[in-house]
């Protein structure tokens, strides 16, 4: 990097923080901080929900699956997403902007106490809250991965620079704040991810490949086969129920955008922008890193630095600072989503039951601890993310597709199964066994078993265990011991109709000008 590159990066941080200051007008009590008072536009909703399911992850841990085994990094990922969304702008989106409107809640999981008991509620959020942790650190470590190969500052003096601006914006504007940077962060990728398309196909052309010559060199063989090494038909089943779950509210940050919306219809355009955002985007930003053993030769045994590499081979001072905004907008619209929801989790559900004081807070107190929380949530992901290369987490990928996606099923399966009719007979002790036993099946297929299998338990049976013990014991016990009491089935009738007592409605109701 240069100083142009530097130019752009600084000025990319500025507009950042100046976003959370407007947005800080814009917040008056915990339900602006949250929820954006349920004001929220659904195509900002949409673009905002799209931008905060993904990070540098994509650009480092994803980038090495594209630059090993080619088109199953979108196979096997962005298009499980895409479709996952699509299904939930139907199944999920509507009932989750319901939790806001009629049951007048601002946190994903605060129904849960009513819909379940408070032990549930607690369980799902604490875990929910540590696995966050985790997640949002392997994030922080990507982004800091990257800047450190164009800057070659430290991983965790990257981590503290990143961590610390995002903390200015997402702690002063909520998810005001945290829409409308990554609208802004929308636009500079668009920018970023096709200049970087451009550069690699000019670069084919001057080595006499061309783009359409370049699939059959032979460092590209077996790039166009969808399903290849450990990401087979069973990984892609799991993957494909578990981001169904996940990007519909099971990780909580994308619950919030369809809570913020005005109604459940907008919600579900919301998730339809989302989906196909999805669907077409990531093919954008892949190719690059599909074409990219042609151009680059990584460092790293699992290729997680080629996009990083190339980049820095391939573009000129000014657009490689804008790739490396590209970079950063997509880490931190994620991190600053996370963290207001788990801001919201802590306030609404955790505060409350620990801490009796808390039960009496005004506005004005809620708000302070709101922002208090978002702090000290992204300080200890920064923390946690000074470990993700140790030999418990491994790296980056490990942790987001071994940790984060096998841990996923036992966190969301009684939060987002919960809100639908057919599986209103599963109650506390359905949604608990569920959760704990997923758990424990995680834990037995990862580390204390020595199962006698040639690098161990492949990594497809990693996911998808854990998703379908917390799946079956759900459906299971809601049959053998439903717990269907007239208030929980109140509560489900509350999610899934308008409010006049009829099912919801597939198109707007007109109102008068």
């Amino acid at each position: 990097m240069n100083g142009l590159d530097w130019a752009v990066l600084i000025g990319y941080f500025g507009v950042m923080v100046a976003i959370g200051v407007w947005s800080h007008k814009r917040v008056d009590n915990v339900s602006d901080f949250f929820t954006a008072g349920g004001k929220m536009p659904w195509w900002l909703s949409g673009i905002s929900h799209h931008m905060s399911g993904y990070s540098a992850v994509m650009f480092t841990g994803y980038a090495g699956i594209a630059y090993t085994y080619g088109v199953t990094s979108f196979v096997t990922w962005s298009f499980p997403i895409a479709l996952g969304i699509a299904i939930g702008s139907k199944l999920f989106a509507p009932r989750i902007n319901r939790l806001r409107s009629r049951l007048h809640v601002a946190s994903p999981l605060e129904y849960l106490k009513n819909r379940y008991d408070l032990k549930t509620q607690q369980a799902l959020a604490w875990s929910g809250m540590l696995l966050k942790i985790v997640d949002v650190g392997a994030k922080w470590a990507a982004i800091a991965t990257l800047l450190s190969v164009f800057t070659g500052i430290s991983l965790n003096q990257g981590i503290l620079i990143t961590g610390s601006i995002t903390a200015v914006y997402c702690t002063i504007g909520g998810l005001w704040a945290d829409a409308l940077t990554e609208l802004g962060q929308f636009v500079i990728q668009l920018l970023a991810g096709v200049a970087m398309l451009i550069a690699v196909v000019l670069e084919l052309n001057d080595k006499g490949i061309g783009f359409w010559g370049a699939w059959d060199e032979p460092q590209l063989k077996g790039h166009g086969e969808p399903l290849v090494g450990p990401y087979g038909t069973v990984f892609l089943l799991a993957f494909l129920f578990i981001k169904l779950f996940e990007y519909n509210g099971g990780m909580l940050n994308q619950a919030q955008r369809y809570m913020a919306t005005g109604s459940a219809y907008e919600a579900e355009r919301s998730a339809r922008l989302s989906a196909a955002l999805w669907l077409i985007w990531p093919v954008i930003l892949f190719i690059p890193m599909w074409l990219s053993p042609l151009l680059v030769q990584s460092q790293k045994p699992d290729g997680s630095d080629a996009y990083g590499l190339m980049t820095e081979q391939l573009l000129p001072h000014g657009l490689l600072g804008l790739v490396i905004v590209g970079f950063f907008s997509h880490t931190m619209a994620m991190c600053s989503s996370d963290a207001n929801a788990i801001a919201a989790v802590f306030t609404r559900d955790c505060a409350p039951v620990v801490w009796r004081r808390a039960r009496a807070w005004s506005e004005g107190q809620g708000l302070r601890v709101a922002r208090i929380t978002t702090v000290v949530f992204l300080g200890l992901s920064m923390a946690a993310a000074t470990q993700v290369n140790s030999p418990t987490f491994k790296d980056i990928i490990t942790v987001v597709i071994k940790w984060v996606a096998g841990l996923m099923g036992p966190m969301a399966i009684p939060m987002m199964l919960g809100l639908l009719r057919p599986f209103r007979r599963s109650g506390p002790t359905a949604a608990l066994t569920s959760w704990s036993m997923g758990l424990l099946a995680f834990w037995l297929v990862n580390y204390p078993i020595n199962w006698n299998v040639d690098g161990g338990v492949p990594l497809q049976y990693q996911v998808s265990v854990p998703l379908a013990v917390s799946l079956i014991l759900y459906i299971l016990i809601g049959f053998i011991k439903p717990e269907d009491t007239p208030e929980r089935l109140a509560i489900i009738e509350k999610i899934n109709t308008d409010g006049d007592g009829v099912a919801a409605r597939a198109e707007p109701v007109p109102t008068e000008a």
